[in-house]
């Protein structure tokens, strides 16, 4: 938003100062633009540097761009970059936050996690908890899907699940590789879903093979519960902390966890079985000092 509140975007605001910008300026706005981030954070000496150009030249062309100084731009763009949910633009967010500061970052990130925790105990109500345990033990076998960070906490859960003696079924790979995965889905399956941020095509046809056998599906998410989640059978709101700072997986994390922890009080004797039963294995194959 322009001192004169009309909307501006900063590129538009760069475009329509451009003519009257000296090289060195044009130079430095064109910096500006293409790290947009790295503004955010950087100072106007090390803006300077990347740009080869002055410190003084640097205000310059903030002013020159419309704006009263450096930290006003800094703000606009900040504000700009709120809707422009990058991984690299909410990292840049978080950054400026906290500054150089390792105890700020450390207090910081803390207190995003404990928002988290909160949000989650508002988000998912003591029934869904309790159908999502229920789902998990009638099921046959458990397929969880997760592509990227979520990734590691699908295969986590597959594990966790099998220790516990259930079947599982981590679906991981994108592109082609899915394709074979889901392959090995069958009528009788669970399939738990972690997607968040948006809808992309290994999504769209992981709920195209649950439609096709019929298969039950949880879906844990944060914004795509309106867009897809007619088309689960449960939906979780899972938050991943601010929409506008670093992506946090406490509180997927923190479902996880519970669910585990839910499964095994619905089903003591089976899981302390199957525990059990790991143990043995882990000291035939390893020797009897690493058994867990």
């Amino acid at each position: 938003m322009s001192s004169h509140g009309i909307e501006t975007t900063f590129a538009e605001r760069v475009r329509a100062a451009v003519e009257r910008l000296t090289l060195a300026e044009r130079r430095v706005a064109r910096y500006f633009a293409d790290h947009r981030e790295e503004v955010l954070v950087a100072s106007a000496a090390e803006l300077a540097r990347k740009a080869e150009t002055s410190d003084a030249t640097v205000v310059r062309t903030a002013k020159a761009l419309g704006y009263e100084g450096l930290d006003a731009l800094r703000r606009e763009l900040a504000e700009e970059l709120r809707r422009d949910l990058s991984p690299a633009g909410r990292v840049a967010r978080t950054l400026q936050s906290v500054g150089g500061d390792p105890d700020a970052a450390f207090a910081a990130t803390l207190d995003l996690h404990a928002e988290s925790i909160a949000s989650l105990r508002r988000s998912v109500t003591a029934p869904q908890f309790r159908a999502a345990v229920e789902h998990v033990v009638q099921a046959g076998r458990v397929a969880v899907f997760g592509l990227g960070p979520s990734s590691a906490m699908a295969e986590y859960l597959a594990v966790q699940l099998g220790r516990f003696g259930l079947d599982t079924l981590a679906l991981t790979e994108s592109g082609l590789l899915l394709a074979d995965r889901l392959l090995r889905l069958r009528p009788g399956d669970l399939l738990v879903v972690m997607a968040y941020g948006r809808i992309y095509p290994e999504l769209r046809a992981v709920f195209d093979r649950a439609d096709a056998l019929g298969v039950p599906r949880i879906l844990m998410t944060d914004t795509l519960g309106a867009e897809i989640g007619g088309r689960a059978d449960l939906v979780l709101d899972i938050p991943r902390g601010r929409a506008d700072t670093v992506s946090l997986h406490t509180a997927t994390l923190a479902f996880i966890e519970a669910l585990l922890v839910g499964v095994a009080a619905r089903r003591p004797e089976q899981t302390l079985e199957a525990l059990r039963e790991l143990n043995r294995l882990r000291a035939e194959v390893a020797g009897p000092d690493l058994a867990l």
